[in-house]
């Protein structure tokens, strides 16, 4: 009888234990996929650098040199650059990410209206907070000579470099979106398309209501007719 009464409980340990290595091994084959892709991200930030720097040497640009941040239209950047820079901003004190989440929704509130709107990233000293992990819209933007009423002077071999270069993150984020920063990052604050998002799931229209007022475009549809 002991026998018997212990081998369904011998056998519901093992079948807990593999279900267990199946959720870790589950676990690692994501990490891995995560890291892969980060990868990718970061190889496509550093091929562009590496195209564009014979044109960069001119370039004026300076640290505090925040024009490009102060009068700017959109910040623009993909949801995986999105979630980069999420993870950076919950590495940060607690106080810093209050302040950081203030600056967001008054960036948001300001956008509904027209005019040009300061980039919450942007220090009192006029440095970028997150400059380590900055999107790559942020990345393109040089200078051959200061900027003022006519906006930033740029070789043209740059600019088109720029746009295949967005194209290429728009196929990596193939099923994500695009838009002003501080909106994709409010659209990843939600933990179910969070969740669905990072699952592979893919559904527009589970979003339009959420995209479409604010701008937010369709990676794997850009550039198509």
């Amino acid at each position: 009888m002991l026998a018997k009464a212990c081998f369904p409980l011998g056998l519901r340990l093992d079948t807990l234990r593999r279900k267990k290595g199946l959720v870790k091994d589950e676990t690692a084959r994501k990490t891995a996929a995560d890291a892969a892709i980060a990868e990718r991200l970061e190889r496509i930030y550093q091929d562009f650098q590496r195209q564009a720097a014979p044109f960069l040497e001119g370039a004026v640009c300076r640290p505090g040199c925040a024009r490009c941040c102060i009068e700017v239209g959109n910040v623009d950047a993909t949801t995986l650059e999105g979630m980069r820079i999420r993870a950076f901003l919950h590495s940060l004190p607690r106080p810093q990410r209050l302040e950081i989440g203030k600056a967001l929704e008054r960036n948001r509130r300001l956008k509904r209206k027209p005019g040009y709107v300061r980039c919450p990233f942007l220090q009192k000293n006029d440095t970028c907070r997150i400059y380590p992990v900055r999107p790559f819209s942020c990345r393109q933007v040089y200078s051959l000579t200061p900027c003022t009423g006519a906006g930033p002077t740029v070789h043209r071999q740059v600019a088109h470099l720029a746009r295949e270069t967005v194209a290429a993150l728009q196929r990596l984020d193939a099923n994500g979106y695009a838009g002003h920063l501080s909106y994709i990052l409010e659209l990843l604050d939600d933990d179910q398309f969070r969740a669905f998002y990072l699952a592979g799931g893919f559904d527009p229209a589970r979003i339009m209501h959420f995209a479409r007022p604010r701008g937010l475009s369709i990676n794997r549809l850009a550039g198509t007719d």
